[in-house]
């Protein structure tokens, strides 16, 4: 089994977007649980690149606050995060990388939303880890 990439439409392509401010190949992952099989080189590289945006705590607290909203102002992450704007906006584009926000510019500033087909994906991948038997269910 391998890890694939399909646009949010399903499909290999990107989605034309003038405005857009993701890279145009981050595409959202989709790989079977990691305890099903033993991952790939190449595997393993796409899933800890997307695991890496968030690995960092100050993307993490980004990520968290635009998931938790329907789409989000970079001008409205300054306050609760206490960085400045070139901070957020280098972190927001490790996170559009990842394929795990997507952003629109809108005058002077971007608008972010989650995509939720990309944080299902990597939930699915991470899910079955752990799962299977424990010590105590030998015993």
């Amino acid at each position: 089994m391998s890890i694939c990439f399909r646009g949010p439409d399903g499909g290999p392509g990107t989605e034309e977007a003038p405005v857009t401010t993701t890279r145009p190949d981050a595409e959202v992952l989709c790989c079977p649980p990691l305890a099903e099989h033993a991952l790939s080189e190449a595997e393993a590289e796409r899933l800890a690149g997307v695991i890496a945006a968030l690995a960092d705590p100050v993307r993490l607290r980004i990520f968290s606050i635009i998931a938790s909203q329907d789409e989000t102002c970079s001008c409205n992450l300054e306050g609760p995060l206490a960085k400045s704007q070139p901070t957020i906006s280098h972190h927001t584009h490790k996170l559009a990388a990842a394929g795990l926000i997507t952003g629109e510019k809108r005058g002077r500033w971007t608008w972010w939303r989650a995509v939720p087909e990309q944080l299902a994906a990597l939930g699915a991948a991470l899910g079955a880890v752990g799962a299977g038997p424990t010590a105590a269910d030998a015993g």
